[in-house]
C-alpha cells in the first residue's frame, strides 16, 4: 500500500494574533497537524512576497500567512498589506501556470486557538489533496 502523501507546510504567523492562537491551541492541549512549520513574524504585513515563493521553491508544498482580523492590527494597517501581497503571490503564480491555492491566507486572533486548530487541519488536507508541489527542489530530485 503505498504512503500517504504528508505535506511541508510554511506558516508565517504574526507575533502578535496567529501566534498566539497557536500558543493558546497549545496550551489547551488542542492538537493541530505536525505538518505545519511555524515561523514567527512581527506582523502579517512584513511578510514578503519573496519569502512565500522561496519556501515553495525549497520544498514547502503550500504556505500559510496568519495574521490579526483587519481592523485589529498592532501596527494599524499590516494585514491590509498581507491580504495585497498574498493576492498578488497567487496572481503571479496562477500567471506561470503554478498553483496559486498552494498559497492561503487567514485571520486568527489571540483568542481563537480553536479557530486556529481547525484553519491548520484544513489547509493541511487542501494541500494534501493537491500533492507534491511540482515547482518544489524537493520533488525535482
Amino acid at each position: 500500500m503505498p504512503e500517504k502523501f504528508e505535506p511541508k507546510i510554511v506558516g508565517f504567523f504574526c507575533n502578535w494574533c496567529t501566534s498566539a492562537a497557536a500558543d493558546l491551541a497549545g496550551t489547551s492541549r488542542l492538537q493541530y497537524p505536525p505538518n505545519i512549520r511555524p515561523i514567527k513574524v512581527m506582523c502579517s504585513g512584513t511578510v514578503d512576497p519573496v519569502y512565500i515563493i522561496r519556501a515553495l521553491l525549497e520544498g514547502a508544498d503550500g504556505v500559510i500567512v496568519g495574521g490579526c482580523h483587519p481592523g485589529d492590527c498592532h501596527y494599524i494597517d499590516g494585514n491590509f498589506k498581507a491580504r495585497r501581497r498574498v493576492k498578488l503571490v497567487k496572481e503571479i503564480l496562477n500567471a506561470l501556470g503554478l498553483d496559486g491555492e498552494r498559497v492561503k491566507l487567514a485571520w486568527i486572533s489571540a483568542s481563537e486557538g480553536p479557530k486556529f486548530v481547525k484553519v491548520m487541519h484544513q489547509v493541511t488536507e487542501e494541500i494534501r489533496e493537491k500533492g507534491p508541489n511540482p515547482m518544489s527542489k524537493r520533488t525535482k530530485e
